[in-house]
């Protein structure tokens, strides 16, 4: 008999859903099959066969949710065996549980109902680790200073709690802070009816996997990167005007360019022209960034997603306007592949369509900056001493303080205006 294990299908999936089983017990299959379709946070992705066989139990029904990574999903019979695996063999299927955790020790402090606040390295540095993997590290004792992870950008991640040694016991609690700072204390979560607000007078919509990710990563954002905006105004007349022309061209062709699409060329190339904003914070150094690979914040039900134009500086405007038109839709259909939504350099987020006229967005970790772009309008602007009306857009560029300081976040502004303001210059 072989398992068929709950795949991990990105580097910080621990759970998803197993949305459609495409086989049924007594079917057999063959190696790259597709046997299942994945929910995770993020993407609905289909599942391949690795073994062949019949299909001799299904361990998890299908729209089984919090199903955790190699979790057996389904048993294979091989050549030989019996296909009708007794029922005693198989585990009971999994549900939506909390990871088992070991057998705690005689008078064991009482576990916190909420995750335990980020622990930081001797050094002082913040530890990466994900809180399911903080909560399970609290449990067991063990020193997350201790552990290499092997998540993204070295994340410690619940597979790295579980394979600690016993020997790696939690280290000796920090010298208590100086007077006139106070060590910070966790947030305690307080229930609406402490609030005031009555029981029954509300409807409770259950978080599922998506909007438990964008809280999670929003707020170790928030909290841990020293961040800062620039708001700077464009006049867009040009833009707008160039646009139309480039659409016309393009018509028999059935391609429309947006003004996100030349928004997210211009990024691209301010990029190139100011690359210390290309960048991101990394506890080694600085990385700085070959290429300008722009994260478009999309809204899908639930939450958000950032789906990538990978080396958007060497991409004319038809192309990036195809490509953004295909990741949006796949997006919101939840059929993005991994590599399609991770990995960016740089974020935009347009709420210009809502009519917001100005905002500041939250970094999307581990980039440098992010922009914020506005609503076109008209305004009344001042050319020499006469008043005029231009189409004015504001945008605001968040960045992040130990990558980008606020003369490297003024000079990109510049070379964004710039290209803005005179779109020929974005293919000269």
């Amino acid at each position: 008999m072989t398992d068929i294990l709950m795949p991990a299908l990105s580097p910080t999936m621990e759970e998803g859903t197993l949305a459609k089983w495409h086989v049924k017990q007594g079917d057999t299959v063959r190696s790259g099959d597709v046997i299942a379709e994945i929910e995770t946070d993020k993407a609905t992705m289909e599942v391949e066969a690795v073994d062949e066989g019949v299909v001799s139990a299904i361990l998890v029904p299908e729209g089984s949710e919090g199903v955790k990574v190699n979790t057996p999903i389904a048993r294979l019979a091989g050549e030989g065996e019996s296909a009708a695996a007794p029922p005693a063999a198989a585990p009971p299927a999994p549900k939506a549980e909390a990871p088992k955790v070991e057998a705690p020790k005689p008078a064991p402090a009482p576990v916190p109902a909420t995750a335990p606040p980020a622990p930081k390295a001797q050094d002082g540095g913040r530890i990466f680790a994900s809180p399911l993997a903080r909560r399970l590290a609290e449990q067991k004792g063990i020193d997350l200073s201790a552990l290499k992870g092997s998540g993204p950008h070295g994340r410690i991640v619940k597979a790295d709690v579980d394979a600690a040694q016993p020997g790696q016991a939690r280290a000796p609690a920090a010298a208590p802070a100086p007077a006139g700072r106070p060590a910070a204390e966790p947030r305690q979560v307080v229930s609406l009816e402490q609030q005031g607000i009555a029981p029954g007078s509300y409807d409770l919509v259950p978080l599922d996997g998506m909007r438990r990710t964008v809280a999670r990563r929003l707020t170790d954002s928030f909290r841990d990167v020293p961040h800062f905006p620039l708001t700077i105004d464009l006049e867009i007349d040009g833009l707008l005007a160039a646009r139309t022309k480039i659409n016309a061209l393009l018509e028999k062709e059935g391609v429309k360019v947006s003004v996100n699409d030349m928004v997210m060329k211009a990024c691209a190339i301010a990029l190139k022209r100011v690359p210390e904003a290309n960048a991101s914070f990394t506890p080694e150094g600085i990385a700085m960034h070959h290429h300008a690979d722009i994260s478009m914040a999309v809204a899908v039900p639930g939450g958000l997603i950032t789906p990538i134009i990978r080396q958007a500086e060497l991409k004319g405007l038809a192309e990036i306007a195809t490509e953004a038109k295909d990741l949006a839709e796949r997006a919101r259909n939840k059929k993005l592949k991994p590599e399609e939504f991770q990995g960016g350099t740089f974020s935009v987020s347009n709420l210009g369509m809502f009519g917001i006229k100005t905002f500041a967005s939250i970094i999307n970790e581990p980039q440098g900056c992010i922009l914020s772009v506005g609503a076109g309008e008209k305004r009344p602007v001042v050319r020499g001493d006469q008043l005029a009306v231009a189409t004015v857009m504001s945008v605001t560029l968040t960045c992040d303080h130990r990558v980008v300081d606020g003369a490297t976040g003024a000079r990109w502004l510049q070379a964004f205006k710039a290209l803005i303001e005179d779109p020929i210059t974005m293919i000269v």
